[in-house]
């Protein structure tokens, strides 16, 4: 499953990276589909990813309420069945909020607004959405986020060890106090991604910190799902 694949972007009230997020799909050689949260259609898309912004403002908590949009119905079920998807930053809180990802993502421990170009070490290379990378490769990518601190419960952190699935990790200075350095997850089967640094936001030499963030789009050797 790669080349010439349609991946849909769902905007939220409140996204801010979603244009972003499908200019980094075209980039990568693929067809982006916009997809609007109150439908609940996912066209056929091969993938989807959920960008990142303040979805409803993040009025109740991050993610909350995008929960509950009707096209996300659509993607836990689409999800189930093995239907790619990734969630960047705001994206990922809406995962982990519609179970789709354990744990969550809490205030940053500094208490501050981070925006930075952040270091990450991928160490989960078997999901479509990293599988263009090596295990262990270090890249660099922007990150910008106030609640991005990853938590999750001791065992559960344990399992996420044990069974593999600590997509992507911090290297120097943790920016927002995340349990383990954990900078992105994946579910048992590999099929869904949360990652708080923004790839879509390096994906073309001279924007941002380079093209280290394009691999996350190419969907290399992507899980065979049946289309929605």
């Amino acid at each position: 499953m790669s080349g010439d694949l349609t991946v849909g972007v769902v905007t939220f009230p409140g996204s801010l990276d979603d244009v972003d997020a499908r200019r980094a799909v075209r980039l990568a050689g693929h067809q982006p589909v916009a997809l609007w949260h109150r439908d609940h259609d996912l066209r056929g898309v091969d993938a989807v990813v959920l960008p990142g912004g303040f979805s409803y403002g993040d009025y109740l908590r991050c993610g909350a309420i995008s929960r509950f949009s009707p096209v996300m119905e659509d993607v836990i079920e689409a999800a189930g069945r093995g239907l790619p998807v990734l969630g960047i930053c705001n994206g990922f809180q809406v995962l982990c909020e519609a179970h789709l990802l354990p744990g969550a993502l809490v205030r940053n421990q500094a208490q501050r607004f981070v925006c930075r170009d952040q270091g990450l070490r991928l160490e989960r290379t078997s999901t479509p959405w990293t599988s263009a990378f090596g295990e262990g490769q270090e890249i660099v990518v922007p990150l910008k986020n106030g609640e991005g601190c990853y938590v999750a419960a001791e065992a559960t952190l344990d399992e996420l060890e044990g069974e593999g699935r600590v997509v992507a990790r911090y290297l120097g200075s943790d920016p927002n106090g995340s349990m383990r350095r954990i900078a992105g997850v994946s579910n048992p089967r590999g099929n869904v991604v949360g990652l708080m640094p923004h790839p879509e936001h390096a994906v073309e030499e001279g924007f941002g910190p380079g093209t280290d963030g394009l691999g996350f789009f190419a969907l290399v050797g992507a899980l065979v799902a049946d289309r929605v």
